[in-house]
């Protein structure tokens, strides 16, 4: 939900509490395109007026209204999300549910830069009891994903990439989701502010051409995988031809998965 840089008056959380109509004409002067439906979850997930206040004045400052709220809907969850924590994106599901058609009896499930552990939680929601695994390198994200990941059985891990996680995993994998960062580095000042301003760089730039991350996790994804084991990634319509080559080089059987309704695509490879 986008939102314009902030009206110069501002919304005081010393003010006397604040009508709904006052909450929602805050919002719309700021730019939010949702306001009325953002009035509604601010109004529902404050305790007091003075929370309401605040909440309104963080949201027309232009922090996403995820962080705001502190948490996210995904895929019928509500994840928790803290400030400076990634925001997992609706079209992220689809992700999973191309995960769970491939891989519908997986028992081992890896979450690669897992930002608040989204895709983990999901992915252990839909498939029942799995050892999962989520592993980020930014110390924000990986106490976050704790808070979704561990209440599920999972653990999380913080580090870079595979060396993150236990080598007790190599050639188990049944389902590695690597929502990898894959915005080119030129294109990063262009994102929404919300999310340029308000979420980790680590969690955006993909490199010059946006697959560096997407590259690294391609070559060792094969050691890791089990036997018909699959590496999912999500990335740009215009980068799909480069990131299917690059599947192929790393020995894997290479899918491109396309959601015109969440305007998403996936490329999943398998080990076989």
């Amino acid at each position: 939900m986008p939102v314009l840089p902030p009206p110069s008056a501002s919304f005081s959380s010393s003010a006397s509490p604040p009508p709904r109509a006052g909450v929602v004409a805050a919002l719309r002067a700021a730019g939010c395109v949702f306001a009325e439906e953002e009035a509604e979850l601010i109004l529902a997930g404050a305790r007091t007026p003075r929370e309401i206040a605040a909440l309104v004045e963080r949201r027309v400052a232009g922090f996403p209204l995820e962080q705001v709220l502190g948490w996210a809907g995904f895929h019928g969850l509500r994840i928790a999300v803290e400030p400076g924590v990634f925001v997992p994106r609706r079209r992220t599901e689809f992700l999973v549910d191309q995960a769970v058609a491939r891989s519908p009896e997986a028992s081992v499930v890896v979450d690669l830069c897992c930002g608040s552990g989204a895709v983990g939680a999901a992915l252990a929601e839909a498939l029942g009891p799995v050892e999962l695994h989520a592993a980020d390198i930014d110390p924000a994200a990986v106490r976050c994903a704790r808070r979704n990941i561990v209440p599920r059985g999972g653990a999380v891990h913080r580090g870079d990439l595979f060396d993150a996680l236990p080598g007790s995993l190599r050639g188990r994998v049944d389902i590695l989701a690597a929502n990898v960062p894959y915005v080119p580095t030129d294109e990063v000042g262009l994102l929404p502010p919300e999310a340029r301003d308000h979420e980790p760089l680590v969690a955006l730039d993909g490199g010059p051409d946006g697959l560096d991350i997407l590259r690294r996790v391609t070559a060792e994804a094969p050691t890791w995988l089990a036997p018909d084991g699959c590496l999912l990634v999500e990335t740009s319509e215009h980068q799909t031809p480069q990131a299917l080559a690059v599947f192929l080089e790393a020995g894997l059987t290479a899918h491109l998965a396309v959601s015109e309704e969440f305007s998403a695509h996936v490329v999943t490879g398998t080990r076989h």
